[in-house]
């Protein structure tokens, strides 16, 4: 029989760059994917399994090739696959569902509305009615359709959609198409210029702090989505019992080194003599489930824990200090690459969810 494949469509762009992306080939080789040639522009290649494909391209485009079959996972933000799905929806009309089967949670950004500072409109619905005398409302943004899906519904919600029930996506400043309705104009960044310099009605643009749109003197009108990046599969994918097998075997994988990050193991050992107070403090503070996992010899007890670096009831500074105070010796910190509690955190069941 052959061997199957599992086609991974690798982004490139900052997520392929070591230093930036949330250091994604750090989080694929703690989940035992080493990569090779990934982070020097291609072709990427999984170096210690030959059944996983990797497939360079840009988040941009993982959408459409999720819909043809043509990759088997995608590594991309939502923002993009929802981009791809509402553009075969409205230049199309062909309907795709794609399914985002794992946060990795890294890549968190917000998808918002923008107008000029100074006018005085609480909500994008408040805007659109004051400039409803146009003709043509314009829109610029580098995700046209999630741009041209959120003005529709806004539309919608104030009784504006008969109006201006045709639209045009188009580049940037290109003679409109419609002679009344929306035209979305989209671009290769800078969307925000083109707001302050009135070079369209509204913006659409990604952002994590707002920092830069303020220095423009713009303002958010409106919160469209947030997004991160995920792993986003098509669901015709589980239905094939090979590459299934694969898909679970790579998720759980990634879920374990996710589920591990910020997590150390503190390995310890106690006289038997103040075992009773070890396994006290441990108790009071949650620091086991069921019971302390614990090696008992004849003199001496090993203890090992598990810690969120981030905790802030119980940072790990003042834990090892507590520990040592409580008579305990070699207390030895190791950091966690991957943690799996068991196989139903990934599992799909028989009608194929998670």
């Amino acid at each position: 029989m052959e061997t199957q494949l599992l086609k991974i469509g690798m982004p490139a762009g900052s997520l392929a760059d070591p230093n930036r992306g949330g250091n994604l080939i750090k989080l694929l080789e703690s989940a035992g994917f080493k990569t090779s040639g990934y982070d020097k522009g291609g072709p990427s290649k999984f170096s210690t399994l030959n059944y996983i494909f990797g497939w360079d391209g840009r988040p941009q485009e993982f959408g459409s090739q999720l819909g043809l079959n043509e990759i088997d996972v995608a590594i991309a933000g939502d923002d993009w696959i929802q981009e791809r799905v509402l553009e075969l929806k409205y230049e199309f009309n062909s309907d795709l569902t794609l399914e985002k089967v794992l946060s990795l949670k890294r890549g968190d950004v917000k998808i918002v509305g923008i107008i000029d500072q100074e006018n005085k409109a609480s909500s994008i619905e408040e805007y659109l009615k004051a400039i409803s005398n146009q003709d043509i409302i314009s829109v610029v943004a580098e995700m046209p359709y999630l741009a041209l899906n959120w003005i529709i519904e806004k539309l919608k919600n104030i009784g504006l959609d008969k109006k201006f029930s045709k639209f045009s996506v188009q580049k940037y400043k290109t003679p409109p198409k419609v002679k009344q309705g929306i035209v979305i104009y989209e671009t290769w960044g800078k969307t925000e210029a083109k707001v302050k310099n009135r070079g369209a009605d509204i913006g659409l643009e990604i952002t994590q702090t707002g920092s830069s749109l303020r220095n423009y003197g713009l303002k958010i009108i409106d919160t469209v989505m947030t997004s991160e990046t995920g792993i986003w599969i098509n669901p015709k994918l589980k239905k094939d019992k090979d590459k299934r097998e694969l898909l679970q075997m790579f998720l759980l994988n990634l879920y374990g080194s996710v589920n591990a990050e910020n997590k150390v193991l503190v390995i310890f050992n106690v006289a038997n003599i103040y075992r009773e107070g070890i396994e006290n403090y441990l108790k009071k503070n949650y620091l086991f489930a069921d019971e302390p996992t614990m090696n008992v010899g004849k003199s001496f007890t090993e203890f090992s824990i598990q810690i969120d670096t981030d905790n802030e009831k119980i940072p790990l500074a003042n834990l090892r200090y507590s520990l040592a105070r409580l008579k305990a010796v070699n207390i030895n910190t190791i950091p966690v690459d991957s943690c799996i509690q068991s196989m139903d955190i990934i599992e799909f069941d028989q009608t194929g969810g998670l």
